[in-house]
């Protein structure tokens, strides 16, 4: 969700009702914190979906049918609603005035804040994809390329930036990033893993390649005065779960959900990294 998207949210629903996880308890589709605001003729965010979501939207309208302003529902996720989730979950829902508007914008701007980065190095065939399918999620990215023409050719909205020597941009990148290695050059690929591994902070370091590729990289790393216990970080081949598809496409999806999954695995070890000066958010709409 994007401040624009809110923005235009409200612009179309003067009169909405923000329904939000206040208490979850047991198993339930989405976790507390998590927001949906409801309007007469749509919706923004989901608390899940299923009869959860169809039974909040449907109190919401009859608040604001009612010009009542606040309410809360209590809601066992069981037989009684047909959700076979098995937790109970508490629903607290407020008319949208001013003062939730603001707090909504800046619950989102804090969230969009604590996403954690993932630096995309290669603008070819698997980045191009990959930046798409990165795009959607709740997280920041940008991809690095040497090539212009490559940076030129990626869809439209796409953080990007021409840089002479990439391997720089690990060694400045906030702490708790991601890197994905996918360029053009192995032996531009090896000095941005290098660098990459030098930063015990990140939860994925992931380049694209072959067994023979990995060995490779591998000799020259230790060459260099790298530990052997580091090689255990990096990711090569990405994307093994494909068992072998070669298909950039394929290598991309696989790509992103690894990513996501060990990025998931470091908040739930250490928590989230958060940006200067501010506690990290898990939550969303």
């Amino acid at each position: 969700m994007t401040p624009a998207a809110l923005e235009g949210f409200f612009a179309a629903n003067p009169d909405a009702i923000a329904c939000e996880l206040t208490s979850v308890r047991g198993s339930s589709p989405r976790s507390q914190g998590t927001f949906m605001i409801v309007g007469q003729a749509s919706i923004l965010g989901t608390i899940g979906g299923g009869a959860l979501e169809y039974m909040v939207i449907d109190h919401a309208r009859r608040l604001i049918a009612e010009g009542r302003a606040a309410e809360a529902m209590d809601v066992p996720l069981g037989p009684e609603i047909g959700q076979c989730c098995g937790g109970r979950v508490m629903v607290t829902l407020r008319y949208a005035d001013d003062s939730v508007r603001q707090e909504i914008a800046e619950r989102l701007d804090a969230e969009k804040r604590a996403e954690p980065n993932i630096y995309i190095f290669g603008a070819g065939h698997v980045g191009r994809v990959l930046a798409q399918i990165l795009s959607l999620l709740p997280v920041r990215i940008e991809v690095i390329d040497t090539r212009q023409d490559e940076l030129d050719a990626l869809p439209p909205g796409i953080p990007n930036r021409r840089v002479a020597m990439p391997e720089a941009v690990v060694r400045v990148a906030p702490p708790g990033s991601t890197y994905v290695i996918l360029t053009h050059d192995h032996a531009l690929d090896f000095l941005i893993a290098n660098e990459a591994l030098a930063r015990p902070d990140s939860p994925y370091i992931g380049m694209v390649g072959s067994r023979t590729k990995r060995a490779k990289f591998s000799s020259w790393y230790l060459e260099q005065g790298g530990e052997r216990q580091s090689l255990d970080r990096l990711i090569l081949p990405i994307g093994a779960q494909g068992l072998g598809d070669k298909r950039p496409s394929v290598i991309a999806a696989l790509a992103a959900a690894e990513i996501m999954v060990h990025i998931r695995a470091r908040e739930v070890s250490v928590g989230p990294v958060s940006a200067p000066g501010k506690e990290g958010v898990v939550s969303g709409f």
